[in-house]
């Protein structure tokens, strides 16, 4: 870069104010060191670090327009209300695609009124999910569906005291250069979309970025690309007064040790806060949904939940700030009890933790009641209590208090889905 011109005239008022000023502070010391041991005198060199310092100064971005105290507390507000002591998030907010997959399997045709009947019975669970759901993550499809009376899915959910959310991504795409990598589309017209979702009754967003681990992958420009891309999302939502989680899942597909993905993790989440960071958001006013640290499905050696626990958090506390309230994490196709196993683990990690860690899990709330209720009337019941079930099992292990049942039941499924789409 060139000095600035100042600097050049060591003669001029300008210089002579510059060198009679008190010793500057140790960044501009240690520019003073470098510039000085390359030969240049030392009231040369003070010079020009001090003018290059102000030059610096002076240009620095700042997030514009910036939110004001009012914002940032309503979003602080808005994200501790998720993730309060023994709460996490039910993920709701399967595309009209991934709705196939799950109600195929059953017997379920995928139309409206049958995904719209399946919600029903989650949102409408008794009181005992107050306790353990802090937020649901809606579908656009489910934000403007409403119950068999009439009532407004989002209304019904705010009126219970929990938060609603809504996916705001559009699904990922081939990232072009890259051996098979993805990138996220959807910011085209986000700004507007947040304004009318924050008119509509929802608080967060969630946007979900992709990556893979192999001997090539995750690549740096996928891991630029998608943190960058996360951090733009982030930076529309907080504008509009939406509380962005910000998800950078690393699947589980592939053989790769616990060591490898622990790398990776911490590797992916360093670029993403440097993203955020570089985008000024407001880290009190994010969530973070990462993928808990596992050996890839493939490998044949098989961890603890306690070796889990410790790489999860060890991951997490070399890259996460503390300013970040709550991790909720995704399941990844673990099964239902494995989830909450590993999730209790998390919490009973004995590293200092200064964030809430939690859950935001769909299939892993949700596999039992699919398969209870079959689309059939009669057996919605059963279903909810399922669902209320798995539901109250996560919201323990949120704060390290959950005691499996075992792992001979259908909870104990694996519920792995290769290169899985939402």
């Amino acid at each position: 870069a060139s000095r600035p011109a100042a600097i050049m005239r060591t003669g001029s008022s300008v210089y002579r104010s510059v060198v009679t000023k008190p010793l500057p502070p140790p960044s501009i010391r240690l520019l003073w060191f470098r510039w000085g041991s390359a030969g240049q005198s030392s009231r040369f060199a003070h010079s020009e670090a001090v003018c290059v310092f102000r030059s610096l100064s002076a240009t620095m971005t700042h997030q514009y327009p910036a939110l004001t105290p009012e914002q940032k507390k309503e979003l602080q507000d808005i994200a501790h209300r998720i993730v309060a002591p023994g709460k996490g998030i039910l993920a709701a907010d399967e595309s009209t695609g991934s709705m196939a997959k799950r109600l195929n399997p059953i017997g379920v045709e995928n139309t409206e009124e049958n995904r719209r009947r399946y919600r029903q019975l989650l949102f409408t669970a008794d009181q005992r999910i107050d306790s353990c759901i802090g937020g649901v993550i809606f579908f656009h499809e489910t934000l403007y569906q409403n119950t068999d009376d009439g009532v407004n899915f989002a209304k019904l959910i705010k009126d219970r005291g929990i938060v609603v959310g809504i996916k705001v991504d559009k699904g990922v795409v081939p990232l072009a250069g890259t051996n098979g990598e993805t990138t996220t589309q959807g910011l085209d017209g986000l700004s507007e979309r947040c304004a009318q979702y924050k008119k509509d009754g929802a608080d967060f967003a969630k946007w979900r970025c992709v990556l893979k681990i192999s001997e090539t992958t995750p690549s740096e420009l996928a891991i630029f690309e998608n943190a960058n891309v996360l951090a733009r999302y982030a930076s529309i939502c907080q504008q509009n007064g939406i509380v962005p989680i910000v998800e950078p899942e690393i699947l589980p597909d592939g053989d790769h040790d616990l060591k490898r993905c622990q790398y990776v993790s911490e590797k992916v989440l360093a670029a993403v806060y440097k993203a955020l960071s570089d985008h000024h958001v407001y880290l009190e006013g994010t969530l973070l949904k990462p993928n808990m640290v596992t050996a890839g499905h493939s490998c044949p050696t098989k961890y603890s939940s306690e070796e889990i626990a410790m790489a999860t958090v060890t991951a997490l506390r070399r890259t996460v700030p503390p300013a970040v309230p709550g991790v909720t994490f995704l399941s990844g196709g673990q099964s239902e009890e494995e989830a909450s196993v590993n999730l209790n683990a998390i919490n009973n990690c004995p590293l200092p933790k200064p964030w809430a860690l939690t859950f935001s899990y769909g299939r892993a709330l949700q596999a039992s009641a699919l398969n209870a209720w079959k689309g059939q009337l009669n057996n919605e019941k059963a279903a909810t209590e399922e669902f209320v079930k798995r539901a109250e099992a996560n919201g323990l292990a949120a704060l390290g208090k959950y005691e499996s049942s075992g792992s001979g039941t259908a909870a104990a499924q694996s519920l792995y889905v290769a290169n899985h789409a939402y």
